[in-house]
């Protein structure tokens, strides 16, 4: 297969500095978008994730059935799993009565029951190679749980030292991801869903600095406002900032 025909076929974007950047401000506009509905709005946690559960089912059907990689579509999706996670992170931690490490725990066998059934079925577990409709699928249902995954993390430590702190964490866990990443021979596979996880409780920390109290520390915007400044950054990312479709490397580079 020829690059240009590998990035036509491939409808994830390749994972470059953009990436993380449009990545971190998605999971904030989740953060902020989801407790705008089950808060604000008060609709509840059970209801809330019922609407972002059946919103990110539409979005993950139209991008599998999508020929090629559309920067909004994609976005889209992402934006719908992070704010269905936040849901689902809330109502396991709150609702279900388990607390943030038992909400955390179910969440983490969730995430890794999910990739050890990809590997077993595809050998592998690279982003590299979601360029099929199962292989999609797989891909879809572990983004959704390392989003929720993530959200649980943040709000457990934020519960234990405060947001402020817990954005430092998590900022300098992805640090170390990166100088692995750099320095390193560990699996680049690896180390893409440790970050991915990762960034999920660094933008809802930034989420919380966006909507928190002055006296908190936050710049006191509204949960909407602060989720009308967010997806703006996010559109204005997607449509200055050049983004392709991922290539599909060889066997031997899935691995690695």
């Amino acid at each position: 297969m020829t690059d240009v025909v590998a990035r036509t076929a491939s409808k994830v974007p390749e994972v470059t500095l953009i990436f993380w950047i449009i990545k971190i401000a998605a999971t904030t506009l989740g953060e902020t978008g989801g407790d705008t509905v089950t808060m604000t709005l008060n609709w509840g946690y059970l209801d809330g994730t019922a609407l972002f559960l059946a919103l990110l089912v539409v979005l993950v059907i139209c991008q599998i059935a999508a020929k090629k990689f559309h920067p909004f579509l994609y976005w889209a999706t992402i934006v719908a799993s992070t704010t269905a996670g936040t849901t689902m992170a809330d109502f396991a931690d709150r609702s279900l009565g388990i607390g943030y490490a038992g909400g955390s725990s179910l969440l983490f066998v969730c995430l890794m029951a999910t990739l050890c059934a990809w590997y077993w079925s595809e050998k592998t577990i690279s982003v590299a190679t979601v360029n099929t409709p199962k292989v999609e699928a797989f891909y879809w249902v572990a983004i959704t749980f390392s989003q929720t995954l993530g959200t649980a993390l943040g709000d457990w430590l934020a519960d234990s030292t405060g947001y402020e702190h817990g954005a430092f964490v998590f900022a300098a866990g992805l640090a170390v991801v990166a100088a692995a990443y750099f320095f390193t021979n560990i699996s680049r596979v690896s180390l893409f869903w440790a970050a991915f996880i990762l960034t999920r409780p660094l933008g809802a920390s930034v989420g919380d600095f966006l909507d928190k109290p002055v006296s908190n520390g936050g710049l006191a915007f509204s949960r909407p406002i602060a989720s009308a400044i967010i997806a703006t950054f996010i559109i204005f990312c997607i449509v200055v900032l050049p983004q392709r479709a991922g290539r599909h490397p060889s066997g031997a580079e899935t691995t690695a």
